[in-house]
């Protein structure tokens, strides 16, 4: 089935989503075709069962690499923003906002530097990262146990995730990403190993 035409872009995901089979091409091809606004109010619409199913869908289906997360034409430590929706009942709405460290043609960045941006950051402070690719699978690992050893000017002071509240939050978190369009990754939250029952949407911003 084709989602009838709307204006409302949020509708047509969710109804891609919630279709049987969902078809991760399909999907691709939506957001692809979307504007940068319509796909961030696409994926914020989604409820924390269809975070999931998409996350599922997408299993293998598009390679996500660093360069998708900050594309080779950004230079390196200039912030690139990843509006997100999370699966949690409340402060749904996020941003994960990432740089690639100083590198060289010859050594291409191996990993990127980030920290999320949201409304209770001065609680939890502000979740600094390191994001690697996986070694065995085509996907992103973000690492919250690794803090970046420099950041750009601008960004929040770094702050341990391992003390206080944000032990509770970011302490031994691991996010795995997804590939789902040229734009967007799906994510799911581990902590030690246990998956959290936690999925999360971004959008890259050009």
């Amino acid at each position: 089935m084709q989602p009838a035409k709307r204006a409302d872009a949020s509708e047509d995901l969710r109804f891609l989503i919630r279709d049987r089979p969902i078809s991760p091409e399909r999907i691709r091809r939506f957001l692809d075709e979307r504007s940068h606004e319509a796909r961030v109010a696409a994926i914020r619409s989604l409820s924390g069962s269809e975070l999931h199913d998409l996350y599922v869908a997408v299993d293998g289906f598009k390679p996500v690499t660093l360069e998708d997360l900050v594309p080779p034409a950004v230079e390196d430590f200039a912030t690139v923003r990843h509006h997100g929706k999370n699966s949690l009942p409340v402060f749904t709405h996020f941003e994960k906002r990432l740089c690639r460290p100083p590198c060289t043609d010859s050594e291409p960045a191996t990993e990127l530097y980030g920290y999320n941006f949201q409304s209770l950051a001065s609680i939890t402070g502000p979740g600094y990262f390191i994001a690697r690719e996986s070694a065995d699978r085509p996907e992103v690992m973000i690492d919250y146990h690794s803090l970046p050893p420099e950041h750009p000017q601008g960004w929040p002071p770094l702050r341990s995730n391992d003390r206080g509240l944000s032990r509770l939050v970011f302490g031994f978190l691991f996010d795995t990403l997804r590939g789902v369009s040229d734009h967007v990754t799906i994510g799911s939250a581990s902590r030690k190993g246990r998956d959290l029952g936690s999925w999360f949407a971004l959008c890259r911003e050009d």
